[in-house]
């Protein structure tokens, strides 16, 4: 079949979609209640401890699903429900996953709507389960759907630290969503490096003997003003961006230790490393210029860019258009990042965006109130989209074998050992 059209085995009777709206629609209450009980209590990455018995609870009132509390992570879950489909004695061979965030921004709590990822892949996860329980035949049998709690993207990268821990191994298919300004089945998120920079001279009386001192604070701001310089010759898509975290203790003392934080983004992780030898330079020649010591460190994960799957993007647009949903144009200068992007290089998948009645930004007030009280129309009609691309999946075998929906992955060790950079 093309790409986003599905095509059943013949005797296949498909599930009609009325049954994965009917099941969304019918637990709207539970759902939106299990969303703003975790958009009421944020919590930040790493620290998600009422989010995660909170969808533990939702999933365990369900005896049908098997729920597995701090799932390879403190705050990770993961809840299975199956099998179901395939012939007699036939081995199972598809495992549908839903993902949920639900960490929260610093002072600004659910400013970037994680409690709805949470809410949509839990709804999705219900609609695709009712699809399935009244099939007595499908083409391409189905282990299981699982759910899984994936936390601390804001900061620390979750889904990496899961995909390490082989939390992945046993997926073949990936759902979640992302709530932003409009509605899209891909935006082109970006590469992400976190480096931090410390830089340590000698401290000194300012005003009395500065000729002693070592002025780890010059260093940091020369190392600033390089990058800012440096600007000038980067490629246009080509992102760095940071504070100084700390400059001095007083006026009067040369500053011994500064440390400054940047982040470094490309469309593609393969641009990275060049990026990076750029920008270290900068901070390296910062350091001999003043007669500061430095230590460039990079304290979490790298994010990968996300790989675009046109097959999956195409079945949830044409679903999505049936319940209503207007697409826009896919825009080509977005530059936030996700650690999505890390299983997307691991399990073939979909990262669509969505609208919630708002036109504010991410990451402000008036998007965190808009998270809480406006989008559980447009969240759960996402959930339905979501859920009824699963079914088309699953209902069409050869859908598993087109090429849509795998990617040849060619790995090559990145400029650190453990750090992978992906070509594609």
């Amino acid at each position: 079949p093309q790409p986003g059209t599905v095509r059943p085995q013949p005797g296949t009777v498909l599930p009609q979609p009325d049954a994965v709206q009917r099941c969304i629609d019918g637990h709207k209450d539970e759902l939106h209640s299990l969303s703003r009980d975790i958009w009421s209590r944020p919590e930040l990455a790493g620290n998600e401890t009422h989010a995660h018995d909170r969808l533990v609870r939702f999933f365990s009132l369900d005896e049908t699903w098997t729920v597995e509390t701090h799932y390879r992570l403190p705050t990770a879950f993961r809840a299975s429900w199956g099998p179901v489909g395939g012939g007699e004695g036939e081995p199972p061979v598809l495992n549908v996953c839903f993902l949920c965030e639900y960490d929260a921004l610093p002072g600004i709590g659910h400013a970037c709507g994680h409690n709805l990822i949470a809410e949509v892949g839990a709804a999705a996860a219900l609609g695709l389960k009712a699809a399935l329980e009244i099939q007595t035949e499908l083409p391409q049998p189905v282990k299981v759907i699982i759910v899984l709690g994936t936390p601390a993207e804001e900061a620390i990268g979750g889904k990496i630290d899961l995909i390490e821990a082989e939390a992945f191994a046993d997926v073949d298919l990936v759902f979640m969503a992302h709530p932003a300004q409009q509605d899209v089945s891909f935006l082109s998120c970006v590469a992400l490096d976190e480096v931090s920079v410390k830089y340590h001279g000698k401290a000194s009386h300012a005003s009395a003997y500065p000729w002693e001192g070592v002025n780890a604070l010059d260093a940091a701001v020369l190392a600033y003003n390089n990058l800012s310089a440096l600007r000038q010759q980067l490629k246009p898509e080509w992102r760095l961006h940071g504070i100084i975290k700390h400059g001095g203790e007083k006026p009067n003392i040369i500053p011994a230790y500064t440390e400054l934080e940047f982040y470094l983004r490309t469309p593609r992780v393969k641009d990275l490393c060049d990026l990076k030898a750029k920008a270290e330079a900068c901070f390296r020649a910062a350091a001999v210029a003043t007669g500061c010591q430095v230590e460039i460190i990079y304290p979490s994960h790298g994010y990968c860019n996300i790989l675009p799957n046109a097959t999956l993007a195409s079945l949830y647009e044409n679903n999505g258009r049936a319940l209503g949903i207007q697409f826009q144009e896919q825009s080509a200068d977005f530059c936030g990042s996700t650690d999505f992007g890390n299983v997307s290089f691991t399990v073939p998948g979909i990262h669509p965006f969505f609208y919630i009645c708002t036109d504010a930004f991410n990451h402000t007030e008036e998007y965190a109130e808009a998270a809480g009280t406006a989008a559980q129309l447009f969240t759960l009609r996402t959930a339905k989209a979501l859920a009824m691309t699963a079914v088309d999946v699953v209902c069409c075998s050869a859908l598993a074998s087109e090429g849509g929906l795998h990617v040849c992955i060619k790995k090559i060790y990145n400029c650190t050992p453990k750090r992978l950079q992906i070509c594609n």
